[in-house]
């Protein structure tokens, strides 16, 4: 919110992952599900009543439905692009262990997030709302991208670090959903400092991030399930999401995406379920 060859497996076949990525709160949150931070306002008036917390907005549907719309519109975008760049950085002739097959599988995640993320909210201000901000929502889209980024450019790395150590399938599913989850955190934070269009971090968005970029590792962990080249008799997601060699282009394209759309989507739920109301980022 995610190629999977280590080192140590084959380097030269592509077939794996990394994956993927708003604003409309309380009170005041940009348009989209994705991100609800409070924008920034100008100073109010003083005033001796004294001030009234509102209520957390939403609920349980409501979480579950925003989660949805990132499910579709940048999560599955996020896996499909890093799958297809991974794809793209193979026949440009990098390997799984090159920067430049980390910066180009980053870059997909990239444009899967943004493309996804601009054209959902596109659609849905042409069809259901036409009060969508469409500069706001490209601002938020270039800063989840940025930090789809950084979590795709990840991905490969963290993965190849914990195979090159000969460690169970669960270690290495466990090791990249704690990496990439903190390289997507640190994506969001760091956005909020060079674009001035994104609000200022403070510690009510610090717990928001955080809470969603949970859920991204959960996206990224499940996309190792990817990768059947690793310990496969331990891969337990392997006859849901693995790509196999004669797998066509596409079709690991669409089973990179719905890898991340499934990690994103159980890890979500969980967090739907059991945060306390207000305090999840989808609040």
């Amino acid at each position: 919110m995610f190629a999977r060859l280590a080192t140590t497996s084959r380097m030269a076949a592509v077939n794996g992952r990394g994956a993927f990525r708003p604003v409309i709160q309380n009170a005041a949150f940009h348009a989209s599900p994705l991100l609800k931070e409070d924008k920034k306002e100008a100073p109010a008036a003083a005033t001796t009543a004294a001030p009234i917390e509102e209520a957390p907005a939403g609920g349980i549907g409501a979480r579950f439905i925003s989660a949805a719309e990132v499910t579709v519109s940048k999560i599955f975008p996020a896996g499909f692009g890093w799958q297809g760049s991974s794809i793209v950085a193979d026949g440009m002739g990098f390997q799984p262990d090159q920067l430049g097959f980390f910066t180009i599988t980053g870059g997909g995640d990239f444009v899967g997030v943004f493309t996804g993320h601009t054209l959902y909210y596109g659609i849905k201000k042409a069809t259901v709302d036409p009060s969508i901000d469409m500069g706001e929502q490209i601002g938020s889209g270039v800063w989840l991208a940025s930090a789809a980024f950084c979590s795709g450019f990840a991905w490969q790395p963290i993965v190849n670090f914990w195979q090159g150590m000969n460690v169970d399938f669960n270690t290495v599913f466990l090791g990249t959903w704690a990496g990439c989850g903190v390289a997507f955190y640190t994506g969001l934070r760091a956005g909020r400092v060079v674009m001035p269009w994104m609000p200022n971090g403070d510690y009510r968005n610090l717990k928001n991030d955080a809470s969603l970029s949970a859920a991204i590792g959960g996206a990224t962990a499940v996309f190792v399930g990817t990768d059947t080249a690793y310990n496969p008799d331990q891969n337990w997601l392997k006859g849901v999401v693995g790509i196999e060699d004669n797998d066509a282009d596409l079709t690991g394209m669409i089973k990179a995406g719905s890898s991340t759309a499934l990690g994103f989507a159980v890890t979500q739920s969980v967090l739907n379920v059991t945060y306390p109301a207000g305090k999840l980022w989808n609040d």
